[in-house]
């Protein structure tokens, strides 16, 4: 177990990277296996082997490009370290330029390098891809993305966390879940629920709500343990469809933080992420547990 604030491989919009202490306190101690089918920025599995609360993990996400890099963590932290270093370099005195010759490569190429700087790079750190399927996200003027060496301390730090035996995929969640078994638990991060399948349909891709429940249901009769962040709200607005009472999960708020809009507006409200957690995950823990703090989140629990 390690102690310290958790590394983190890249920035990654929408990562649970802040609530992880709080996510992964929900896991039992005896987790075997942990599986992301919607990973990301991979924050939970990092923050698990970090704190020991897990003994392997399984990576999946239906962004091929994203999953590639992960594979260079894992596999080749030094070489990816040194080809993002080159990058960095090469666009000293003409970032706008460079930024745009790397996004041209990457979408000639998808090779994992370019895609790290990339998120190094953009605005929010947010992957956006066009209707031709192009990553077509802007860079952030301000700043020129990661400075090589803490960029490789990290991606050496995580390389070594996750260890060469994770596995990753790029498939359909559908098929990840397929696999699992009563000794894996699964948490479960679907991308853009509530909010961004409104506002702009040019993502990776989307999850229908109905299909996921009906995953959610299956996985209740195999008795497979599972976590879910799903919907949230800042204050009376909510984003995103709750999960069903017929699932029988129990539904936990985490309190996220202040909301940066509400208070530009000169409001004050408070924005909450959901997490739910599956029955056969509750048996597992052997009690609800009543209350989860960390220094930067803090959930309650509703049964």
């Amino acid at each position: 177990m390690q102690s310290g604030n958790t590394p983190q491989a890249f920035p990654y919009q929408g990562s649970k990277r802040k609530l992880a202490a709080v996510i992964v306190n929900c896991l039992p101690p005896t987790t075997y296996r942990l599986i992301e089918p919607f990973a990301g920025s991979a924050a939970i599995s990092v923050a698990a082997a970090w704190t020991g609360r897990a003994k392997y993990f399984w990576l999946n996400d239906a962004h091929e490009a994203l999953i590639s890099l992960w594979n260079r963590i894992i596999h080749d932290p030094h070489g990816l370290s040194a080809d993002y270093e080159r990058c960095w370099r090469q666009q000293q005195g003409n970032e706008r330029a460079y930024y745009n010759s790397i996004r041209r490569e990457f979408n000639a190429t998808h090779k994992p390098e370019y895609l790290l700087y990339l998120l190094a790079r953009c605005v929010k750190a947010a992957i956006r891809y066009n209707r031709n399927g192009e990553f077509n996200n802007s860079p952030d003027h301000r700043r020129q993305g990661m400075h090589p060496d803490t960029m490789r301390q990290n991606l050496l730090l995580v390389s070594r966390t996750l260890g060469p035996d994770t596995l990753t995929t790029s498939t359909d969640y559908t098929a990840v879940l397929r696999e699992t078994t009563e000794t894996d638990v699964v948490y479960m991060d679907p991308p853009y629920q509530g909010v961004c399948l409104d506002r702009d349909s040019r993502y990776v891709k989307s999850v229908a709500y109905e299909s996921f429940v009906d995953e959610l249901e299956k996985l209740n009769r195999r008795h497979i343990p599972y976590i879910v962040s799903y919907d949230g709200r800042t204050g009376e607005k909510v984003y995103g469809k709750k999960l069903p009472r017929r699932l029988e999960l129990a539904h936990t708020e985490i309190l996220v933080g202040k909301s940066t809009q509400a208070t530009l507006l000169g409001r004050t409200q408070e924005t909450y992420e959901s997490l739910y957690l599956s029955p056969a995950l509750m048996e597992k823990l052997g009690r609800p547990p009543t209350r989860f703090s960390s220094r930067r989140a803090e959930t309650m629990l509703f049964v």
